[in-house]
C-alpha cells in the first residue's frame, strides 16, 4: 500500500494510468481482435525508449545556461542529486505526455502511410496500451529500487544493477525495467562484477561528474527546494559530498 500511495501521488503516473485505462477501453469498444497482438511490441518499443531516454536525453551534458540545467535538474539531475526524494522518482509530466503524444504520432501516422487496416487502434495497442502498461511498471520497479522494503527476487535483482548506476558508475546500467539490461549489453553500458570490483567509483557520483558546489546545482537545488521539500541541512550537506 506505500508503494501505491508514493507511486499514484504523482500526477505523471495518475495520467499515464488514464492513458492506458483509455486505450484498454477503446480497444475492448472498437479495435479487432488481431490488434491486441500488437501489445508486447509497444513493451519492446517502450523498454527502447526507456533506455534511450535516460541515457541520451537525461544524461545529456550538463548545460551552461541556468534555465537549461533547471529543467535537466528537474527531470532527472534532481533524482541523482537526492536519490531517496520521493517526489523526484518519477518522470515529469512535462516529459512523459509529450513523449508520448509524439510516440502516438509517429506509430500511428506509419501505421496509415502503410495502409494498414485499423491504423488509429494499432496505435492505440501499441502505444497507450502496450507502452504505457511497461512504462507504469518502469515506475513501479525504479521507485522500489530506491526503497528500503522487503522486495521480490526480481525486485532485488533490478535494486542491486540501479544501484550500481547511482552509486559506482552513473555511464552504466541505464536500464531499469527487468529483461532491460539485455538492451545495456547489447548497447555495451553493462559492467561485469569482476570490472567493478577493480574499478575505483566515479568521481562526483551523485552528481553526474560536476562538483557538488557547481553554482548550477547550488541554484537549482535553492529554487526547488520548496517543490521537493529539501531542507536547508540536505542542500547544504549535499553541496559538500
Amino acid at each position: 500500500m506505500m508503494r501505491l500511495k508514493i507511486m499514484f501521488s504523482h500526477i505523471s503516473v495518475v495520467l499515464m494510468g488514464l492513458a492506458a485505462l483509455a486505450g484498454v477501453m477503446i480497444l475492448v469498444l472498437q479495435a479487432p481482435l488481431w490488434v491486441w497482438l500488437l501489445l508486447p511490441l509497444g513493451g519492446l518499443a517502450q523498454m527502447l525508449n526507456e533506455y534511450s531516454l535516460h541515457r541520451f536525453v537525461f544524461h545529456l551534458p550538463a548545460p551552461k545556461r541556468q534555465w537549461a540545467f533547471n529543467l535537466l535538474y528537474q527531470a532527472h539531475y534532481g533524482h541523482h542529486d537526492f536519490p531517496t526524494n520521493h517526489t523526484l522518482f518519477f518522470v515529469p509530466p512535462w516529459v512523459a505526455l509529450p513523449v508520448l503524444a509524439l510516440n502516438f504520432g509517429l506509430v500511428w501516422g506509419a501505421a496509415a502511410a502503410l495502409g494498414l487496416p485499423a491504423a488509429f487502434e494499432c496505435a492505440v495497442a501499441i502505444v497507450l496500451v502496450g507502452g504505457v502498461t511497461v512504462f507504469l511498471a518502469y515506475e513501479w520497479f525504479h521507485m522500489t529500487s530506491h526503497l528500503t522494503i522487503p522486495k521480490t527476487a526480481v525486485e532485488r535483482h533490478v535494486t542491486t544493477l540501479h544501484n550500481q548506476h547511482h552509486f559506482r558508475d552513473f555511464s552504466k546500467w541505464f536500464h531499469v525495467s527487468p529483461g532491460g539490461e539485455i538492451i545495456d549489453r547489447l548497447m555495451q553500458t553493462a559492467i561485469d562484477r569482476d570490472t567493478l570490483r577493480a574499478k575505483q567509483r566515479s568521481a562526483f557520483i551523485r552528481t553526474l561528474g560536476l562538483r557538488p558546489d557547481d553554482p548550477r546545482l547550488v541554484s537549482a537545488r535553492q529554487t526547488f527546494a520548496a517543490k521537493y521539500g529539501l531542507s536547508q541541512e540536505e542542500i547544504a550537506r549535499a553541496a559538500t559530498l
